[in-house]
Parts: structure tokens; C-alpha cells; sequence
């Protein structure tokens, strides 16, 4: 019998549409969602095409809804007259419980929520989206000098043993 194994959305993902890099640089991600989005049709094909962007986008409690802001999705290019607006706001859906508890973090611990990433699973838009704090410039300068000493020794290994000529 085969065991369930909790796994995060990125995992889950089918094909992933576009990442947050830029998100990764400037927050700590504490915690990891996975929300539904509401789009129209045409919005679903540009992204598709992987006409999408989401570098300056957040989400934002409204009424007790929560909504994916400044995430730009440019109009399909084989769209008519009723093409979507490229930065309107757009829902995400989450359950009622999982809202309640991302707001109240979000107003008391001064955390922010910020997409992640677009994939489509099982058919569907999901968006990642990250409970996050700010990093001051030292942490990104510490998380740059680390990903940079970490290549260093990748590529001194690689360069002993393509030495030694056990490499293929």
C-alpha cells in the first residue's frame, strides 16, 4: 500500500507558467499556498503562451476576499474586441478557514502575500502564493555571498574530477 505524502504546490505543479524570482530575492517565504484564481478565457490562452508577468504583483484582503494585484497578463494575441485588461485585479480562492488565518497574519505580524509562481494543475490556473517578510539589503547581500560560495565548490568539484577523468 502506497503512503500519502504531503507535498507543497510546486511539486503538484503540471507545467508551470511563470515563477517570482525577483520574490524569492526580496522576502522570506514563511509559509506556502496554493489558491485557485478567477480569470476569463482569454487570459487562460495568453497565459498559456506564457504572456505573463509577476514582478511587482501582490495580494491584498478586500472584504474578506483575497485579490492577485499588478499581476500583468498581456491580451491574447488572437483576441477580439472583448479582450481582457491587462493589470485588473484578479480573485484567488482559498478556503474559508485558510483566509481567516492569512489575515490574521497578515494584519498583526506585518507579513505580505506575494505570488510565487502560475502552473496549471489537472487543467487549472493555480496560484502559489507566499506568506512573506522583507529582507533588509544585509540578508540579500548574505543570500547572494551564499549562492555564490555554494557555485564556487559545484564548480571546483566538477573542475577535480574532470582532472582525475572520471567525469562522462
Amino acid at each position: 500500500m502506497a503512503s500519502k505524502k504531503k507535498s507543497t504546490a510546486s511539486t503538484n505543479a503540471d507545467h508551470v507558467l511563470t515563477r517570482n524570482r525577483k520574490a524569492l530575492h526580496n522576502y522570506f517565504v514563511e509559509e506556502r499556498y496554493e489558491a485557485g484564481i478567477v480569470l476569463l478565457g482569454t487570459e487562460v490562452k495568453s497565459l498559456r503562451d506564457h504572456k505573463v508577468q509577476l514582478v511587482d504583483a501582490y495580494a491584498r484582503f478586500d472584504d474578506n476576499e483575497l485579490w492577485l494585484l499588478s499581476a500583468h497578463i498581456s491580451p491574447y494575441s488572437k483576441g477580439t474586441h472583448e479582450n481582457h485588461e491587462p493589470q485588473r485585479p484578479r480573485k484567488l480562492l482559498l478556503h474559508k478557514r485558510e483566509l481567516r488565518r492569512l489575515q490574521n497574519k497578515v494584519e498583526q505580524a506585518g507579513f505580505t502575500l506575494i505570488p510565487l509562481s502560475l502552473y496549471l494543475k489537472d487543467g487549472r490556473v493555480k496560484c502559489e502564493i507566499g506568506l512573506c517578510k522583507g529582507k533588509k539589503q544585509f540578508d540579500k547581500r548574505e543570500s547572494v555571498a551564499k549562492r555564490e560560495a555554494a557555485r564556487d565548490v559545484a564548480r571546483a568539484h566538477a573542475q577535480h574530477h574532470r582532472m582525475r577523468g572520471d567525469w562522462r
